[in-house]
């Protein structure tokens, strides 16, 4: 029997996302480098799907149905690179490779480039949702070509995540369209996580709140306007109690966060085209500066922070600066797409990612919706910002926002990514920046020029004599 697709790289991902093709229908045959984990895999999650094991690179390929489709779920980077040149001589033109892995866009392209001339089809296909939603539908964010696309179209379609607005699965756009908008959807990740751990920190350092009332607070939200999966997860872990101790286990866990890149590369990204995407960098940034446990427990000592005792703070405060993060979160991100999409020649349709981020993902939230609603009004307002329901939204929320961060500032806390995420609003609703003055100073020192508010051209001013 052929079967209908393959897939390598059989870490827990690369299984479960094997198991849910086989169960739709479909015969899945897969290999892994180590051949005792694809043994194991069959012979203990294997039940009665279409599942093959392959025990070389050649026995895979000539086990698949042509044209042969390949899922690489290796780790991103030279394995990636690895896998194809060892595949490259058992395959025909008009064969399909899929990397879904958390692939660096540039490379998509790459080998995009390198792959056409050996007329082999290539989709760089962002894959969100986790262990679980490999298994029970994640939201898949492939790109490529259109062609390479409808050869998988049907399986990909059937796997993903289904939501009321259909499965959550899109053909995103050209090139490396789809790991560039995985990329930024983990970006947009990065911050709201970042931002719901900071409105935990001032929970229980100024409220003095436990964490078990913590999380039936987060539990109360996620039925209310801050639904989403990390507000799911977030009350989850909260009552989570260790089987040692009998303690929430998350006041167990060390503080030092670590990160795999996307957050990362999102940022790096959003300087080089100019995209202001504040709370990315300010999160990275905390992921950062929390590794430094030792340096950190100095610092305190030395300097002692002041927690203030909360006088006037509410749990509906917190709950409105939260909710004015999501939003912001997801404004950076769209319109770093929108400007990528103009810059790359991706084609993307801002609508259909916000649709298939509505299920599957890890940052599916309630507020899709209301974007989406927002972005239909006028497919040009990709902040989300310019429309009169986004403003009412934004002004009910900006006291309670401006009276959290001025309280977490008060009492030493560190809150970046929802200063960030304010200082993003407040930079695009301020007519008058001081970056007169900053163009001054360059034309200064650097004769860099300047333009004038009062006529036209291009400006130098010999500040000081040259002589």
């Amino acid at each position: 029997m052929k079967a209908d697709i393959g897939l390598i790289g059989l870490a827990v991902m690369g299984q479960n996302l094997a198991l849910n093709i086989a169960r739709k229908g479909y015969s899945v045959a897969v290999y892994n480098r180590t051949a005792e984990r694809t043994k194991k895999f069959v012979e203990e999650r294997v039940k009665s799907e279409k599942v093959l094991p392959a025990y070389s690179i050649k026995e895979l390929v000539n086990s698949l149905s042509r044209p042969r489709k390949i899922i690489l779920m290796v780790k991103a980077g030279q394995a990636v690179d690895d896998m194809i040149s060892e595949l490259l001589p058992y395959l025909e033109k008009g064969d399909l490779l899929i990397d879904g892995g958390n692939s660096h866009f540039a490379d998509t392209d790459r080998r995009l480039s390198e792959l056409a001339k050996e007329g082999i089809l290539y989709l760089g296909m962002g894959v969100s949702g986790g262990e679980y939603g490999a298994l029970h539908g994640p939201s898949l964010m492939p790109g490529g070509t259109r062609e390479a696309y409808s050869l998988v179209e049907k399986i990909l379609v059937e796997i993903a995540a289904k939501t009321e607005d259909g499965p959550c699965c899109t053909y995103v756009g050209d090139g490396s369209a789809g790991h560039f908008v995985k990329m930024v959807h983990n970006g947009i990740e990065y911050s709201i996580m970042q931002a719901i751990a900071e409105v935990y920190d001032i929970m229980r350092k100024v409220m003095k709140l436990s964490s078990e009332k913590i999380g039936e607070i987060f539990e109360r939200w996620n039925r209310e306007e801050l639904a989403s999966f990390l507000m799911e997860i977030s009350y989850k872990i909260m009552s989570w109690k260790d089987e040692e101790t009998g303690k929430p286990l998350v006041e167990l866990i060390l503080d030092k966060a670590e990160q795999k890149g996307t957050g990362k590369w999102s940022t790096q990204v959003a300087l080089d085209l100019g995209v202001p995407a504040f709370s990315f960098g300010a999160s990275v940034f905390a992921r950062a500066v929390s590794y430094y446990k030792e340096e950190r427990q100095k610092m305190a000592e030395l300097y002692k922070p002041n927690m203030k005792t909360a006088e006037n703070i509410a749990v509906e405060d917190l709950k409105k600066t939260l909710s004015l993060a999501y939003f912001l979160s997801y404004s950076q991100g769209v319109w770093l797409i929108h400007e990528a999409s103009k810059s790359f020649k991706y084609n993307v349709d801002s609508l259909e990612v916000l649709r298939i981020w509505k299920g599957g993902c890890i940052i599916r939230s309630k507020m899709l919706d209301f974007l989406r609603q927002l972005l239909k009004n006028s497919q040009e307002n990709i902040t989300f910002l310019n429309d009169e329901r986004a403003r009412n939204f934004v002004e009910e929320r900006l006291p309670h926002a401006i009276k959290v961060t001025n309280l977490a500032r008060s009492s030493m806390i560190p809150t970046p990514s929802l200063n960030a995420c304010l200082d993003y609003l407040f930079s695009l609703m301020t007519e008058n920046l001081p970056a007169n003055l900053i163009q001054a100073q360059r034309d200064f020192f650097g004769a860099h020029t300047f333009q004038r508010i009062d006529k036209p051209g291009t400006f130098h001013v010999e500040w000081q004599p040259l002589e």
